[in-house]
């Protein structure tokens, strides 16, 4: 019988010293020995919470070839051990449809095909992605395995610089409709498209810095907001109609793409508003985020009877706490997804963070003295896990004043490990290094 974490909690020890206790929480483990690795997993999964049907692991940078060869492993052993039964990654949450049909078998018959227009952010062609396709590719073509895994992307149809035409996700919608009606989908398509115009107006770079450049509160973007609105209502009034001519799960899903042209559409408003640079990219952000903790709550409503939902994304998006980034002289901050998950799905929501030693090829040095990077790797490795909210003994350290270590003039994508690292997460995966991913763009000095 699997121990209540909450009645284990009057049971753990008391540490007088922050190294005492990562010295004896610790796990550690090598990716490469099944034995320990598979032994590893299964106690941090033993300790969370039985309700528990969404699991996070953030990646500490964009650009760690160990960190993603490590969430491959681990995605492996929930499907084989602990009834996992998707991915969602940190990439458009339309795009992946297509990678999903190839790891079904329904799709395109090679990874060639969907690698480029399955994945945002340039994330297909990291071959650790391409493996990880692979393998739940080739899962599923096993009769054996009577649950088939789905892969999906859960971001927004935006990035940092620029955004996606709503085109994509309102003709799945129209498409939907069209099946089922042909008169009014083609009614709804015909206005629509007379308002979208060329998606290069709403993919402009310049747009997420200058609200000139943007289209978003165009007498067009404005109606097309209205007719989207329009589309979303007759969606909800015909429900028993829909579904009932299609089935409950397209219906879903169909709901779900028009939800997100919404907040698409409102996210290109918010770049046409004129307001400090700082202000609109906060508030840019946050709408990112808002739009995939919806993608996410969408997910775990699919997966619902099938399994569970790994999830795998930066740590700066599945942090409970609150997220920050320096832009030039704003500091700017926002509540990320992770704030949100915990929020909706409370104890059903767990996170695994992750952090770094060193990684000459993402140019991060050896930690300071002192830093938690530095005492995390000083116990034995190559990977350990470490619990961060267990018990009163972590509670009692004195960590509030710990230096931070330095970051990367490399990859700006690196965010070393902070105090409130604690409370974001429950676990911490912390390797000794990491090589560049393989396939990524190249890193400027």
């Amino acid at each position: 019988m699997k121990e209540n974490p909450s009645l284990q909690r009057s049971f753990d020890p008391v540490y007088t010293t922050l190294d005492d206790w990562i010295l004896h929480e610790a796990i550690p483990f090598s990716v490469d020995s099944s034995e320990t690795f598979n032994a590893s997993v299964d106690r941090v999964i033993a300790s969370l919470d039985d309700s528990v049907e969404l699991l996070g692991f953030g990646e500490a940078l964009h650009g760690g070839e160990d960190i993603l060869l490590l969430r491959n492993r681990l995605f492996q052993r929930l499907v084989e051990k602990h009834g996992y039964s998707a991915i969602a990654i940190e990439s458009s949450f339309p795009r992946a449809h297509i990678v999903n049909e190839y790891v079904t078998g329904s799709g395109p018959e090679s990874y060639e095909a969907v690698q480029e227009i399955g994945f945002s952010h340039c994330f297909g062609r990291l071959d650790a992605n391409r493996e990880l396709v692979e393998w739940m590719r080739g899962y599923n073509a096993n009769p054996s395995h009577r649950v088939k895994l789905r892969f999906y992307g859960f971001d927004s149809p935006t990035e940092m610089t620029c955004t996606d035409s709503p085109r994509q996700v309102l003709h799945f919608v129209l498409d939907y409709l069209v099946s089922i009606d042909n008169v009014s989908g083609k009614e709804h398509r015909e206005r629509i498209n007379s308002l979208l115009g060329p998606d290069s107006n709403w993919e402009n770079p310049a747009a997420m810095m200058d609200p000139t450049k943007s289209i978003g509160l165009s007498p067009a973007a404005t109606a097309l907001r209205i007719e989207t609105e329009d589309l979303i209502t007759e969606l909800h009034v015909r429900r028993p109609e829909l579904v009932a001519k299609s089935d409950e799960s397209r219906y879903l899903e169909a709901v779900h793409y028009a939800m997100v042209a919404r907040q698409l559409l409102n996210y290109h408003a918010t770049l046409a508003r004129k307001s400090e640079p700082g202000k609109r990219i906060v508030e840019g952000l946050g709408i990112r985020e808002v739009i995939m903790a919806d993608n996410l709550e969408y997910i775990v409503s699919r997966e619902s009877g099938r399994g569970k939902l790994f999830v795998f994304a930066h740590n700066s998006h599945l942090k409970r706490g609150k997220a920050e980034w320096q832009l030039g002289n704003d500091l700017l901050i926002w509540w990320p997804v992770g704030s949100h998950l915990n929020e909706i799905f409370g104890r059903r929501y767990a996170a695994i963070g992750s952090a770094v030693g060193v990684s000459d090829a993402n140019g991060i040095g050896y930690p300071e003295a002192g830093t938690l990077e530095e005492r995390l790797t000083a116990v034995p490795g190559p990977v350990r896990f470490i619990p961060t909210q267990r018990g009163q003994g972590l509670q009692a350290l004195e960590i509030t004043h710990l230096p931070t270590r330095s970051g990367s003039m490399k990859n700006t994508t690196y965010f070393p490990l902070t105090p409130q690292s604690f409370t974001d997460f429950d676990w911490l995966a912390v390797l000794d290094s990491t090589a560049y991913s393989r396939g990524g763009p190249q890193l400027q000095q």
